[in-house]
């Protein structure tokens, strides 16, 4: 494998218009799934993002070629920000052949192991493991890659949490671990399932370093990104890194909520949107912001079409790929 080149810990300044561009095909990709499942076309549980844009990009843009990602059930965005195409995406989600699991797995079990996306988990924190031992793979053949563990504040609470993050720096390898933390595990806060309110103090029970970031700003979460992949990869071992962020949206599609209050999420998409904050902090003004979502709004209804020209599954393929 070729010498990876080292990356700035932060964006050069003509990059931003692309990572808000990025940011917002994200949002507008989520907000027409949920359009479409509403209207009975996507089958199962959907889980968005929407509000944690930044996460996902500013991780995902801070990775290098030959890195890996797992995620969660929630995972759109880590989806699109590690480089699958809007068009293998929605057609996942429509259930078809070019879909990126081609069809098999849907919203929860997003693959795309070519550009490096070992797999979305409907299971809670089972993405943890799977990333440990990734990492330990890429050490014992000394490549210079990081293998990097998307997972939710509930998850902290689950035991391979507990033992991928022990044998990770038990045998210094070269992972990251990355919370977002949106306070909800679920319907249940933050509160009520957990007995200390910094999650990055859970690290410290297995003596790994950790780092803090504002999960709404893109820039922020890029920095603290890099400093953990270029410690990770230097061999020093696993990296724990603590975004706090919000969800919008409820746990699921067609969530009433009523464990939240009714203006919570409303004030916080005012005050805390990431897509606004890079917005305003680069001056771009809401001429341009409307160029640019036209622009992913067409790339977003693009998907939708070719999803729904795409080719259904045989009926006789519903147990290839089955192993017991």
């Amino acid at each position: 494998m070729a010498k990876v080149e080292a990356k700035s810990n932060a964006f050069a300044k003509g990059d931003l218009r692309d990572v808000l561009r990025e940011m917002l095909l994200i949002r507008r990709f989520e907000e027409k799934v949920e359009e479409r499942f509403r209207a009975g076309e996507l089958p199962g549980f959907l889980h968005v993002a929407i509000g944690e844009e930044a996460c996902a990009v500013g991780v995902c843009r801070a990775l290098e070629d030959g890195d890996v990602i797992a995620s969660t059930h929630r995972a759109h965005g880590h989806t699109l920000a590690k480089g699958t195409h809007p068009n293998e995406l929605m057609a996942e989600l429509y259930g078809k052949q070019e879909g990126c699991s081609h069809g098999y797995g849907g919203s929860m079990h997003l693959y795309d192991v070519e550009r490096g996306n070992l797999g979305a988990n409907a299971v809670i924190g089972g993405g943890l493991p799977q990333i440990t031992g990734a990492a330990l793979a890429f050490k014992l053949r000394g490549e210079p890659r990081v293998a990097v563990a998307f997972f939710g504040d509930g998850a902290t609470n689950i035991g391979t949490f507990h033992e991928a993050l022990n044998l990770a720096q038990l045998w210094t390898v070269p992972a990251v671990f990355v919370l977002e933390d949106n306070k909800w595990a679920e319907s249940t806060p933050e509160s009520q399932h957990s007995p200390i309110r910094d999650l990055s103090e859970r690290a410290k029970a297995f003596g790994m370093k950790a780092l803090k970031a504002d999960g709404q700003d893109v820039e922020a979460v890029y920095k603290t990104a890099r400093k953990a992949l270029d410690h990770a990869r230097s061999g020093e071992g696993p990296v724990f890194v603590h975004l706090d962020t919000i969800r919008f949206s409820g746990h699921y599609i067609g969530d009433p909520q009523v464990y939240r209050d009714k203006d919570e999420a409303r004030k916080l998409r005012e005050t805390r949107d990431p897509i606004t904050i890079l917005q305003e902090r680069i001056g771009v003004s809401e001429d341009e912001l409307a160029e640019i979502d036209a622009e992913v709004q067409e790339i977003v209804e693009a998907s939708v079409e070719f999803a729904k020209n795409g080719t259904d599954p045989a009926p006789e393929d519903a147990l290839k790929n089955i192993y017991a």
